[in-house]
């Protein structure tokens, strides 16, 4: 179809069913018209043409129509501050992650083994984790894990004045996940512990939510497992990350993280539970010693409670030297030919070491 230039000509007065516009110009192929309103004024609208060739037009002042109210409080909502959206980030990350790997741990306990074994926990875990560096990673960086924090500021990839931010809001994701799997199990646990909350003995449940040594297990074997397993963590988060190794594929990185909780799990997970980070342990810890479990929670296991604590942060810094000694500084150029701060991803799009990519500017959509 056709559309040539026609002037109006017509004087008369418009049709009282139609808006007082008068069509100058005639519609280009995207169906719009040059509008002349009262005062000289030029506006564009949209045409519907009929089949009979005539045009409706309608008000280019109806076409903006003011935003839903849902829409309205949301953006009331949003948070300009960086740091302030890095922190909520990872606060949900670890509530995700604590969410799904204690709420597996309670299944498995309060059904005596009837709904899901070990292995369940360990998914549970493993896939908690996968999900909540989905969750946070294209905000803070998806560190989830105190001892991570740590050991990217000691290698200068994240800045120490973040460093108390971060894990603050990482244990109190996880104390709030704990308090959200002690809510829904709250009479499943009392039933299996006999209306009683213990920390100790055949009916305990403190355990469902932060870590305790076998009974074998000395204080000091605890310190050494506990820094065998989360140092083995880093070097696989490390290798993951780094653009000059072989790093995990553009998208897959969340669940590579994932697997590598997995095999750790299921591989050094016997001897006091595989905590791999402080946050996951003293957080819960909190919610049970507020909840009812008292300070034994402290006492039990020798003193246990300061081994996840300690430990797992002597770990990572063991991890991250070790890569750093056998991998990354004999790539081509050394530690000089590292990515900027801001170009890369962490656990995420190219290379770990670049964990600040977007805490030093704002994020699109954030």
């Amino acid at each position: 179809m056709n559309y040539t230039p026609v002037a109006n000509t017509d004087s008369s007065p418009p049709h009282p069913c139609h808006k007082g516009y008068d069509v100058v110009r005639t519609w280009s192929m995207k169906g719009r018209a040059s509008l002349s309103q009262p005062g000289g004024k030029v506006a564009l609208a949209e045409l519907d043409v009929s089949v009979g060739g005539t045009a409706a037009v309608e008000d280019p002042r109806r076409q903006h129509k003011p935003p839903a109210v849902m829409e309205r409080l949301l953006r009331r909502c949003r948070v300009q501050s960086q740091l302030v959206r890095e922190c909520m980030a990872e606060c949900l990350g670890v509530y995700i992650m604590i969410l799904f790997g204690c709420g597996s741990v309670a299944q498995v306990v309060t059904t005596e083994d009837k709904k899901g074994q070990y292995l369940s926990i360990n998914l549970g875990f493993a896939l908690g984790t996968c999900f909540g560096v989905f969750v946070s990673r294209g905000v803070s960086g998806a560190h989830l894990n105190p001892a991570v924090s740590l050991s990217l500021c000691v290698l200068g990839r994240h800045p120490w004045m973040k460093f108390p931010f971060y894990v603050f809001f990482q244990v109190l994701g996880a104390f709030l996940a704990a308090a959200t799997v002690g809510l829904q199990y709250y009479e499943a646990i009392r039933s299996f512990g006999g209306g009683e909350l213990l920390v100790t003995g055949p009916k305990a449940t403190a355990g469902i939510f932060s870590t305790y040594p076998a009974g074998y297990l000395s204080l000091w074997g605890g310190v050494v497992d506990q820094v065998i397993g989360t140092a083995a963590l880093l070097v696989c988060v490390l290798a993951l990350g780094d653009g000059r190794n072989s790093p995990a594929p553009p998208g897959s990185e969340p669940v590579m993280v994932g697997a590598a909780v997995l095999v750790i799990g299921v591989s050094m997970g016997s001897n006091s539970g595989y905590a791999l980070n402080p946050a996951r342990d003293i957080g819960p810890r909190l919610f049970t010693y507020a909840a009812g479990w008292g300070d034994e929670v402290f006492q039990a296991g020798g003193g246990w409670w300061w081994v996840p604590l300690v430990a797992t942060c002597i770990g990572a810094l063991l991890g991250t030297l070790i890569y750093e000694l056998f991998i990354e500084v004999h790539h081509p150029g050394g530690p000089a030919e590292l990515p900027p701060l801001d170009q890369g991803v962490a656990m995420g799009t190219t290379a770990l070491e670049g964990v600040e990519l977007d805490s030093e500017k704002p994020c699109n959509g954030h």
